[in-house]
């Protein structure tokens, strides 16, 4: 098949804390992989947390087709590129399907209303983003402009497309809720490529490049933003140091925007010697902080489905993770807990599993065998199926 992705960012490396990004790059690879002749329409911004940008128009990465187009104003990921435009009024015909990945992005838009025009079939996938993202407590701006896009673009995005791509059961009902037909959606989890967590680094690694000895590791691996519930985290495990004096709680991810919050709160706690924030960590970095890791903790106030989950359980970690997040479906209690976005309940959950190394070790074995089930190869072939469900529309 001849697909389109369309994307805000698609850096020629995955070195970028956005879960979008992360499951567009496996996926293109994997579809190009199987011999498909993919492509990618995005901006030239290399991440959503700086303003460093590509100076390239085409890249060929992992057989992936690659057209960067010029950011000419940005605000997070609305990244305007007129000159997508002209990519896509030339070519969107040229393309079996279509998938798109935001309904909210200049991207996005754009590609829908071409696609519509020419009556090109499309997928939608939102990540969790669309249905979450308007109940999330925004600037009264920005709340505007989301019921504005909703009302004149992007609810045309959802209501009109062949398939909507959902991580859940959960997600499932939440856009039949809202209107969309069963019959629409494909259930279609995120996949992990477990070919790059085949070598993982040795023990200790990351304890010696931090200065770490013997304390236990409680490790967040993600963007610092209040929806994050890292402020949960952090009061938490203010409560565990009362407890046992022997842990370490790392934080590790970009700031998006409340990392002086959070080292505020940190001075409060008076824990500042029990927590680590380290600042990014990617590639062969990432890793060694989950194989050090006792326990990989995502206190989420809102979730879909999020890569650091597999990426834990890939490198044989234990998770804690809040009943907020859409995927308590997948794993229940195999790999971890699952507890109220709530410090009381999170301490009590910390307290449980570093204290019980029985229960770890059965988590831990039990890790790669479920993270085994959500492999790319599996994904994609899910995907390939709901493609041909949509072409024929």
């Amino acid at each position: 098949m001849r697909i389109l992705h369309v994307a805000y960012i698609y850096p020629p490396e995955l070195r970028v804390a956005d879960g979008i990004t992360n499951v567009v790059f496996n996926v293109t690879k994997e579809l190009a992989r199987r011999g498909h002749q993919v492509s990618v329409y995005t901006s030239d911004m290399l991440d959503l947390h700086g303003n460093n940008s590509l100076r390239a128009n085409h890249l060929v990465i992992n057989g992936v087709d690659v057209y960067y187009s010029r950011s000419v104003l940005r605000s997070k990921t609305f990244i305007v590129t007129p000159s997508m435009i002209s990519l896509l009024s030339k070519n969107i015909d040229n393309f079996d399907i279509v998938h798109i990945h935001d309904a909210r992005s200049f991207q996005g838009i754009s590609t829908y209303l071409f696609a519509k025009m020419k009556n090109v079939s499309y997928v939608f996938q939102p990540h969790g983003s669309y249905l979450s993202s308007m109940s999330i407590s925004d600037l009264p701006t920005k709340r505007i402009a989301k019921i504005v896009l909703d009302k004149f673009v992007s609810g045309k995005i959802v209501q009109n497309a062949s398939k909507i791509i959902a991580l859940s059961q959960a997600e499932t009902r939440e856009y039949m809720d809202v209107g969309i037909s069963q019959k629409k959606i494909a259930i279609i989890p995120n996949g992990i490529d477990l070919s790059e967590y085949a070598d993982l680094p040795s023990n200790g690694v990351f304890r010696k490049k931090f200065g770490i000895d013997d304390e236990k590791i409680v490790l967040y691996l993600g963007r610092i933003h209040r929806i994050k519930g890292v402020d949960i985290l952090v009061r938490a495990f203010a409560n565990i140091v009362e407890k046992m004096d022997d842990a370490k709680l790392v934080v590790a991810g970009p700031d998006d925007g409340y990392l002086g919050e959070l080292e505020s709160l940190i001075r409060a706690l008076k824990i500042e010697d029990n927590v680590l924030i380290s600042g990014p960590l990617y590639g062969r970095d990432k890793l060694e902080a989950y194989v050090d890791a006792e326990v990989y903790v995502l206190p989420s106030r809102y979730e879909t489905f999020p890569m650091s989950i597999l990426e834990a359980l890939a490198c044989g970690t234990p998770i804690i993770l809040t009943e907020n997040c859409g995927i308590n479906e997948y794993f229940r209690s195999k790999v971890g807990l699952a507890v109220k976005p709530d410090p009381d309940a999170l301490s009590g959950a910390l307290l449980e599993m570093l204290l019980n190394e029985q229960q770890m070790s059965t988590f831990r074995q039990n890790c790669r065998t479920i993270v085994e089930a959500f492999s790319i190869s599996r994904t994609v072939s899910k995907l390939e199926r709901a493609y041909e469900d949509a072409t024929y529309h």
